[in-house]
């Protein structure tokens, strides 16, 4: 005799040409079992019945999010608001429909500051490492199972259908009896479309199906994950594998029109003890091979001369070689390398915007047993000097690199292994930008300054950080903010403002730019930027970019400087014409007792007012946003403002004809 559950089996398999209830009756069955033998209470019991129904009515891909646990951590505050909780939960994804769904992605839109510390089973493709902030949400892929597989062509394999995520973190806010819950869950591959997930107590799910509206791309079939596109991309690319050793070549890549790098520093953590013995294309901050000797590494490799080793650092910092050493044979010729660390915008030259490095990586038991056993470096960070700050996401899987083959034939070689890291740029937080900008205008005798401590304040004991900054006279704009106390004093006392009895702090920026509106009139308007270079340093190939969302359209012209329109962004991109894309650095003044002086550089740019209705300079005349090289900088929160007996926008034929009248009624 054969029982319930073998008999149902049975009728299923002799069937040649099964149908799809039969197929998802089947598979109902086996999840009932297959959560039934990892679950003994009851309740939990009853959890699995109703998975198991709402599978079965359900035709796509079936994702669910459910909260396990939640334990308050220290410190226990009153404040409900702060108090922070630990918490478990569990993502699953389920394939009961027809096709196979490659490379999935879920997003789960986390709502309460929530910070992941592990997410077993998945990646976090727009987060950094872990611990990872995920309040405003996620988007996850799959680490061990990276795609999902139908019932058809697995025979029910739950283990090949289905993904599981064992997520573990912190949250804030709400009380004890509270259950904290995403916002929504979604599948984010093409073509599927996702209802408001369903929430019962403590568990939310959703069934999301092929939208017949979406017309499919056409998607090549990889093995793993595809390629994700970022404001910046990072490839480890291993090209030689061995017993204990391995060759890799990494490639920065920038993808953003306003990104850039100047003496880039790529920093990682090493996550099973292994450590670079040779680079190419760069070099490491730090060469101390105390680190190997002293431990694990000592002991593997007794006979390794460490001395020759380019660092043993678990954190290693790799820098771009200059541009001298681009010829040498031992650490140089290799493409896009040697280039002092600069990565421009690929808008202003795109065999630029790429920078490569070698590297001899060797490795640790238990990676040594096996010569395919490569485990890439984590927590990945790249910065420069005054650039966009780029938060970077874990090293993802993806197909081989595909390379031409050295012979020179017509033929293509392919990676042993590749790994993409992709960056994103992140908008600077408050006092921590590396620029500024300030305003000033015809109609008004005053500039308004840089942001009080734009770019942070070390020393506060003398000036005050919250102060709003001291009204200016346009010419003191030039002057260091060291001499420029005497100059604001006297303005104030000019125009009568009011002057804390504790001055503001200075803004502490290495470039500050300036963007003074010189005319308005009927058909058009001007406006005058300028460039400071406060640093002892010069800057080579810089740009500034001004977003202007309103009047972009009306943009007509720049002169001394190349401009060129980003629509996408409503963004004009400004660089200096041969001969003057060098902006100097801050020198001596013409006397000892003469204040030093910033680098500069100037240009008038001239717009219409076509595409513009009720234009009025005073909002309308000013950017929303200004970058230089790349870096979002700090813009005052106000404007300067007309006088009451200003009065703009007269055209040269209303001025004739007021004097006409004028000689009539005399």
């Amino acid at each position: 005799m054969l029982s319930t559950m073998e008999e149902t089996t049975y009728s299923i398999a002799s069937s040649s040409y099964p149908t799809k209830k039969a197929i998802i009756k089947l598979l109902t069955i086996h999840l009932f079992l297959f959560l039934s033998l990892h679950v003994s209470d009851v309740g939990a019991q009853k959890q699995a019945s109703s998975s198991s129904l709402e599978l079965e009515s359900c035709d796509g891909v079936f994702i669910s999010y459910t909260l396990v646990s939640r334990q308050k951590e220290y410190p226990h505050v009153k404040n409900a608001s702060k108090q922070a909780w630990a918490f478990k939960a569990e993502a699953t994804l389920t394939n009961v429909g027809d096709e196979e769904v490659q490379g999935w992605k879920m997003f789960v839109g986390f709502q309460h500051r929530e910070i992941l510390v592990s997410a077993d089973g998945a990646i976090l493709i727009d987060a950094g490492d872990f611990p990872a902030e995920v309040g405003n949400g996620t988007t996850m892929v799959g680490s061990t199972v990276a795609d999902l597989k139908t019932a058809i062509g697995t025979a029910g394999d739950l283990n090949q259908m289905s993904a599981k995520i064992d997520i573990v973190g912190t949250q804030f806010g709400l009380g004890v009896g509270a259950t904290p819950m995403p916002k929504t869950i979604t599948l984010q591959n093409d073509g599927f479309k996702c209802p408001a997930p369903t929430r019962k107590a403590s568990r939310m799910f959703a069934c999301c199906r092929k939208d017949p509206k979406v017309k499919a791309k056409p998607v090549t079939k990889t093995k793993y994950p595809p390629r994700r596109s970022g404001d910046l991309t990072i490839e480890y690319d291993v090209l030689q594998a061995f017993q204990n050793n391995y060759y890799v070549q990494v490639t920065i890549e920038n993808k953003h029109p306003l990104g850039r790098l100047d003496h880039w520093n790529l920093t990682w953590e090493w996550p099973k003890g292994e450590f670079i013995y040779s680079l190419k294309g760069a070099y490491a901050r730090r060469k101390d091979p105390s680190d190997c000797l002293y431990g694990s590494a000592g002991k593997f490799y007794g006979d390794m001369d460490f001395s020759q080793v380019a660092t043993c650092q678990k954190k290693p910092i790799i820098s771009d070689l200059p541009a001298e050493r681009s010829e040498d044979e031992k650490v140089g010729k290799l493409p896009w390398c040697c280039r002092n660390g600069t990565v421009l915008p690929p808008l202003m030259d795109k065999n630029k915007a790429k920078s490569m490095f070698q590297m001899q990586v060797f490795k640790m038991p238990p990676d040594t047993d096996n010569r395919t056993a490569i485990t890439p470096p984590m927590k990945w960070n790249i910065d420069g000097v005054i650039n966009p700050h780029y938060q970077c996401g874990a090293p993802v899987r993806v197909d081989p690199s595909v390379f031409p083959d050295p012979s020179g034939l017509s033929a293509i070689s392919t990676a042993v292994a590749t790994w993409q890291i992709v960056c994103n740029i992140t908008k600077p937080k408050p006092q921590q930008n590396r620029c500024c900008v300030s305003f000033s205008a015809f109609y008004n005798e005053s500039a308004i300054p840089c942001n009080t401590c734009a770019c942070g304040c070390t020393d506060t004991r003398k000036c005050n950080s919250q102060a709003s900054p001291l009204l200016l006279p346009p010419e003191a704009l030039l002057v260091p903010f060291a001499n420029r106390t005497v100059k604001a004093r006297a303005w104030a006392k000019l125009k009568h403002l009011h002057v804390p009895s504790r001055l503001p702090c200075a803004d502490n920026c290495p470039v500050s730019i300036n963007w003074h509106v010189n005319s308005d009139h009927k058909e058009g308007w001007t406006a005058r930027i300028t460039i400071f270079n406060w640093e002892d340093y010069s800057f080579d190939d810089w740009f500034t970019a001004i977003q202007l969302t309103k009047t972009f359209d009306d943009f007509e012209d720049v002169y001394s400087f190349n401009g060129t329109r980003i629509p996408g962004l409503k963004t004009i991109f400004l660089e200096g014409l041969k001969g003057l894309n060098y902006l100097a650095g801050e020198t001596n003044g013409t006397y000892a007792k003469d204040p030093r002086v910033p680098g500069k550089q100037q240009s008038v740019l001239s717009f219409t007012k076509k595409h513009v209705k009720h234009f009025d300079i005073t909002k309308d005349g000013f950017p929303s946003k200004v970058y230089f090289n790349g870096m979002e900088c700090s813009l005052p929160p106000i404007r300067p403002h007309k006088s009451s007996g200003h009065k703009s926008s007269i055209s040269v034929i209303a001025l004739i004809l007021t004097a006409f009248l004028t000689l009539l009624l005399i």
